[in-house]
């Protein structure tokens, strides 16, 4: 294969071949045996018509990057690749080479990363791609145009700046005359001759309006004469004789010389007589040099179209193509072969075809005969046809044949409501036409349906309008065409009569009443109340109020509470009223019974106050009798005193000696006691210690065991009945002395 390069199509290698070959023979076809081989025509591209020269018509098979010549097949590579890194150079040239794989097309652009200024350089450089660093600050670019003058005021670009675009008087190259010109063209010639006087005096600057000295006279110095071979120095007034020798100049036969004297002007043509050979080579004749010579024997060859003869007269035997034209219809079928009569098939038709658009302003060039298989160019100008809807102009759209594609414009016509219609323009609506056509049994095929364009009529009006609700809970948009009262569904919501509830009707129509602009009040087709009263009772009354649900305050409660007083002895009946009205202090007198309260304090008394809420006070005044120690001596206080501990009494010196013999008769009593428990364990110990001596046959009879009685046992009950005798005289003394 070969690769344009283009466009990067791909050809087989015999076909670009044979295309190169017939498309420079179809080039060089008309010229003459001179021309002919002479130039070297180019061949073009068969798809993009980029010409190639001669010598770089295809012959030898190369990957696509030119390295391997008939690159092996790898089914892990592209076709026609060798696999190795491409390296061509990027175009536009970077310095940088392509790091792909050996591919087809062309390479992408440089992915290399580069730090680069703008064009102007008056930014700070950055990191761009290679492929994209040229790069414009948007600044003015600022340099010093070519007229030394004026700054570039455009904005930062690349290249050369324009010129400049303002005018100043400038003066002309010799000076004489000034105009306004274009700062970017200072230099300009008039039309005038310098004139100035030469060195010599005699003569003129014949020169037309330039610059620096006009130079010396040419007719100064050595001049030759007008065959050149003597020079003579004369002066400019004076002109250069010939000197008389012979010509011999080269004449135009370029064999032989001039034979004339020394001459001014061209020299004459070749008239010697030479024996010359016509081109054929046949036959030869004397006759003037500067005259060709041609026979007139016609050549029998056979021209190369292999149909017809060379019929030349003199031919040398190097036959041009056949003259005739070959006439036979190209593959284009639009034109004939106009190439000379040849052999094979014709060759391709050179000429291009322009495609157009619908408007005729995009034209591509396509080869000829294509141009019924290639689609038309996507043009960029807009549709100049006038509209079909009822709109004065059309939608935007680019150029295209056959139908414009229907309006998309809203349709804005005022509809009945008075809106403009939204909907995209109908005027041109296709509809399925039914009916038209029966079946006249079911063997018959169905037709395909027909569609008629026909103009559809407005719909209806979707503009949403603001509308309120029956029960003026919300305002909702509604579509135009439908808009009305409606129900939301919503409760009522309006206050009743008792303006304590809500009417809970759905959403409904509420007549206003002595024209009331109140949303919120209830009108005759809302419910009535039937609930009870549910407003709060006052804080402790636990009754319901008597009357229906009502507005404003209940009635007072006038029930009679059963309650305790604070002594939780008595019933007391109370009015509600009262009770709830009351502040602390009075609720305290109303539930007291007003008796003495039946508690008793921690002394054990009784409390004196009136029947109370709370704890009884500890401050008990009821005298008590105050005892000293051994209960002898006695004295009435008050309880609040011997409950603080203020007050005390103690013994005196005779409670302090009978207590004294008290626990005399005490310690004697113990005593004896103790004795006695001895004399018994004693005896226990005896009768046990004679049982363990060998009294077991008569077991059945019982141990007497005198036991001697004790000085205490004999005389115990002489000495405790005169002791109880006075302890009993001296408590009776004390009950009285208290009492």
């Amino acid at each position: 294969v070969w690769s344009c390069c283009g466009c990067f199509c791909i050809f087989h290698l015999v076909c670009i071949q044979k295309w190169a070959k017939d498309s420079l023979f179809l080039v060089s076809s008309p010229l003459t045996d001179d021309d002919f081989g002479k130039k070297d025509y180019p061949w073009p591209c068969p798809k993009c018509r980029f010409e190639y020269k001669r010598s770089e018509t295809p012959s030898r098979y190369y990957c696509y990057c030119g390295k391997v010549e008939n690159p092996p097949l790898d089914p892990w590579l592209v076709p026609h690749s060798c696999g190795q890194i491409c390296e061509r150079e990027f175009k536009p040239p970077c310095g940088h080479k392509c790091l792909l794989l050996c591919h087809p097309g062309p390479c992408p652009p440089c992915p290399k990363m580069v730090t680069t200024t703008c064009h102007c350089k008056k930014a700070k450089p950055v990191p761009r791609r290679c492929s994209a660093k040229e790069w414009s600050c948007h600044l003015p670019c600022g340099r010093l145009l070519l007229c030394g003058q004026h700054t570039c005021e455009n904005p930062c670009h690349a290249g050369n700046c324009q010129p400049c675009p303002r005018v100043s008087k400038q003066r002309c190259i010799c000076g004489r005359q000034t105009a306004e010109r274009l700062c970017a063209s200072p230099q300009w010639q008039c039309d005038q001759v310098c004139g100035k006087a030469l060195p010599c005096g005699n003569h003129t600057c014949e020169q037309v309006c330039h610059a620096g000295p006009c130079g010396d006279c040419p007719r100064s110095g050595k001049r030759s004469c007008p065959c050149g071979k003597s020079k003579f120095t004369l002066p400019c007034t004076e002109d250069v004789p010939t000197c008389g020798d012979s010509c011999d100049k080269v004449l135009e036969c370029g064999i032989h010389k001039c034979s004339q004297r020394c001459h001014r002007g061209p020299c004459e043509i070749c008239r010697q007589e030479v024996e010359k050979q016509c081109r054929c080579g046949k036959h030869t004749k004397r006759m003037p040099c500067h005259k060709p010579y041609l026979c007139e024997t016609k050549c029998t060859k056979i021209r190369d179209c292999q149909k017809h003869q060379c019929r030349r007269k003199c031919c040398s035997g190097n036959c041009p193509p056949c003259d005739q034209v070959c006439g036979r219809t190209l593959g284009c079928r639009n034109h004939k072969c106009p190439s000379g009569c040849h052999r094979g098939s014709c060759n391709p038709c050179p000429e291009t075809v322009d495609v157009k658009c619908n408007c005729g302003k995009t034209v591509i060039k396509v080869p000829c005969g294509r141009e019924r298989t290639i689609k038309p160019p996507k043009c960029k100008q807009l549709c100049s046809r006038p509209p079909t809807c009822h709109h004065p102009t059309q939608e935007k759209h680019y150029c295209h044949f056959g139908r414009c594609p229907p309006c998309r414009q809203s349709c804005q016509k005022t509809l009945v409501c008075g809106h403009l219609c939204p909907v995209p323009c109908h005027d041109e609506a296709l509809v399925k036409q039914t009916g038209l056509h029966q079946s006249a049994g079911p063997w018959e095929q169905p037709s395909e349906p027909a569609f008629i364009q026909t103009a559809l009529p407005c719909p209806p009006c979707q503009v949403p309008v603001p509308v309120e609700c029956l029960g003026q809970h919300e305002v909702s948009p509604l579509p135009c065409h439908s808009a009305g009262p409606y129900s939301c569904k919503r409760p009522c919501g309006r206050l009743l009569n008792c303006q304590n509830h809500t009417c809970m009707k759905e959403c409904h129509h509420v007549t206003k009443i002595n024209g009331s602009a109140d949303g919120k009040k209830a009108g005759p087709e809302c419910l009535q109340c039937e609930e009870e009263c549910t407003k709060p009772r006052p804080p402790g009354c636990s009754h319901r109020c008597v009357l229906p649900c009502h507005p404003g305050d209940c009635p007072s409660c006038l029930q009679m509470l059963k309650i305790k007083c604070h002594c939780k002895l008595s019933v007391l009946y109370i009015e509600c009223l009262k009770l709830t009205s009351a502040d602390l202090k009075e609720k305290d007198l109303l539930t007291s019974c007003k008796n003495q309260c039946p508690k008793e304090l921690p002394c054990g008394h009784r409390c004196k106050e009136i029947c109370h809420s709370g704890c009884c006070p500890l401050n008990c005044n009821q005298k008590v009798k105050l005892r000293c120690p051994c209960k002898r001596l006695k004295k009435e206080v008050q309880c609040s005193k011997i409950q603080e501990g203020q007050v005390s009494l103690e013994c005196d010196a005779l409670c302090k000696e009978m207590k004294r013999k008290a626990s005399e008769i005490k310690e004697a009593e113990a005593k004896a006691a103790i004795e006695e428990e001895k004399r018994r364990q004693q005896a226990e110990l005896e009768a046990f210690e004679n049982r363990l001596k060998g009294r077991r046959k008569n077991k059945r009879r019982k141990d007497e065991v005198e036991i001697e009685q004790s000085s205490w046992q004999k005389y115990k009950n002489l000495i405790m009945l005169p002791v109880f005798g006075v302890a009993v005289v001296m408590i009776a003394w004390l009950m009285v002395y208290n009492d």
